[in-house]
């Protein structure tokens, strides 16, 4: 499959520690891909780097066939065809949820309020959130704020979802709502690249899954190879941490 993203020898320090270290992935259309690993070892900096959330200090990532790596690059226009959700919802607090899910579309990609609305209640009702559109953030649960946090950023048609460990803030009742909404965007075709702790999801939904340990790729390949018979001794450690 051609790649749609794909990280070319990224490598990421922060001070003198070095938390990305020559790591290379790709992600084809309509691919989710599972990055699983310890608290630590880069997930969270890799997407945040390929969002260009953060700055690589060496390497090339190349969106469709852009080097969105070159210091020339928009940043901003880059950022706006990902969709990106981290694990602490970041919600405007002061903005309902139907505004936080439309601002995007009008302040970003100057679209009607109308169309943007329309479009965004939509989406609200499909994952059971059309009756909190005019509700601001701190009226709603934890498993609900993350579920508006999705839509926000799928509300713009991105090419990318960059998801990073998006139930690790939620109570463990919430946990299933949220994975629900991932797995329907799955079964539509969207593009995911997802750091996750939660082994099963990766499991069950993922087409590849990635183990990251210490800023590098350790191993990666399909679900039942790299759960079923992995190859490294330490995905072996690290994996036995969850079916002890």
């Amino acid at each position: 499959m051609t790649a749609l993203l794909r990280a070319e020898d990224l490598w990421k320090s922060f001070d003198d520690r070095a938390v990305l270290q020559g790591v290379s992935v790709e992600l084809a259309a309509h691919e989710v891909v599972a990055v699983i690993g310890a608290s630590g070892s880069g997930k969270s900096t890799l997407l945040r780097c390929l969002s260009l959330l953060e700055p690589i200090d060496d390497g090339r990532i190349l969106l469709g066939d852009d080097d969105i790596s070159d210091p020339r690059v928009d940043a901003n226009r880059v950022r706006s065809r990902f969709g990106v959700v981290f694990q602490s919802y970041n919600l405007f607090p002061h903005m309902s949820v139907l505004d936080n899910v439309t601002l995007a579309s009008r302040v970003v990609r100057k679209e009607a309020k109308k169309d943007a609305e329309a479009r965004a209640l939509l989406l609200l009702d499909r994952v059971g959130l059309a009756d909190k559109a005019r509700e601001h953030p701190d009226r709603l649960s934890g498993g609900q704020q993350q579920r508006a946090a999705i839509v926000r950023a799928i509300a713009t048609d991105p090419e990318v979802l960059l998801l990073d460990e998006i139930t690790s803030a939620l109570d463990p009742e919430l946990v299933g709502e949220v994975l629900e909404l991932v797995r329907q965007l799955a079964e539509d075709g969207a593009t995911i690249l997802m750091a996750t702790h939660e082994m099963a999801f990766a499991r069950d939904v993922a087409h590849r899954v990635v183990f990251l340990d210490g800023g590098r790729i350790v191993e990666q390949g399909p679900p039942a190879e790299l759960f079923g018979a992995p190859r490294e001794a330490r995905t072996r450690e690290f994996l036995a941490r969850f079916t002890a």
